[in-house]
């Protein structure tokens, strides 16, 4: 499965909603969101067959998002089909970690291999803030249940927002060093409550690494098991038994090794998160049509690069409109 540019593509990130316990800054408005019919959202057996269609062609590794894919009903039953797939190899899951003490275990059993979670500070007040959402939530608590229960690597995402929770990123960096863990640093982009002010509000990931630096000391590259499917440049602190990772989607762009595409909660595949083209695979789908012309054609259309920088993102509104 190769784009017009001769990138491989073989990872499919899978929204299965586009509703979300959280109402984070910088990905969704607090309010004025029009959520999805359920008649337009993909069942399981339609996710599933999608996928059953494209692993011949190629596909390998999943990622479940959302919004927030937890709060879809019953979701290790998706995995568990997924993982029943020929040819799938990889299955990971994006989450704000908020009901992982409960499901990490079930998740695990069905078949997903790992878990990204989402987590912008280690301050309840400041989650609140962030998330605009009040749920009591621990990530370190959420974190351990997700390793306690198998998944491996856990990777926590922190989008770091200047004025807001930058001021934490040593004691994320710190949490490298007692556990397991690849702690991910993500330059803030303009979607959400936060576009237009954006770039003053963003900390470059140079900046962040020489933060952590002038506590810790040296940083070293690391290449090995942290390194999934994604665009993340990883590093150790000395003796750290995790790592530091850093997504740069604005000061360094990566989309010259861009081997995903997306699959939204209502059967649409878009190309780049970052730009307007995608293909209808719902209609086809429930006409009973074979889908591998339909993604041939989307393929032949993927852009060269995302047009972030431009601000032309398609008229997205949230990042929970295409799995993040």
């Amino acid at each position: 499965m190769l784009d017009q540019f001769g990138r491989s593509i073989e990872y499919l990130r899978i929204s299965v909603t586009d509703r979300c316990n959280f109402r984070c800054v910088y990905c969704m408005p607090e309010s004025g969101m029009a959520w999805l019919p359920r008649q337009q959202i993909l069942t399981y057996e339609e996710i599933t067959e999608v996928v059953r269609q494209l692993a011949p062609l190629g596909l390998r590794r999943l990622r479940i998002t959302g919004g927030e894919p937890t709060v879809r009903p019953d979701l290790p039953t998706l995995i568990r089909e997924l993982r029943a797939v020929p040819g799938i190899e990889d299955i990971a899951l994006s989450t704000n970690g908020v009901k992982l003490p409960q499901m990490a275990q079930a998740l695990r059993d069905a078949g997903l291999d790992r878990v990204n979670m989402s987590s912008d500070s280690l301050r309840p007040d400041r989650i609140a803030e962030i998330a605009r959402r009040n749920l009591s939530f621990d990530p370190i608590v959420a974190a351990t249940a997700a390793s306690d229960a198998g998944l491996d690597p856990i990777k926590i995402n922190v989008v770091v927002i200047r004025g807001a929770n930058d001021d934490e990123v040593e004691d994320f960096a710190a949490l490298t060093v007692v556990h397991p863990w690849h702690v991910r640093f993500i330059e803030l982009m303009p979607v959400g409550d936060l576009a237009g002010t954006e770039f003053e509000r963003v900390v470059p990931s140079e900046e962040v690494l020489a933060r952590i630096a002038a506590r810790f000391g040296t940083l070293d590259p690391v290449d090995g098991p942290a390194r999934g499917n994604g665009p993340a440049r990883y590093l150790r602190i000395a003796g750290a038994l995790g790592t530091i990772g850093v997504i740069t989607p604005l000061s360094h762009t990566y989309c010259d090794t861009c081997n995903r595409v997306r699959l939204t909660a209502d059967g649409r595949l878009r190309t780049c998160l970052y730009g307007d083209h995608e293909v209808n695979l719902r209609e086809p789908l429930r006409a009973g049509e074979p889908l591998e012309p339909y993604f041939a054609r989307a393929l032949a259309e993927k852009p060269r690069e995302h047009e972030l920088l431009k601000l032309r993102v398609g008229g997205l509104k949230a990042l929970s409109e295409v799995g993040g």
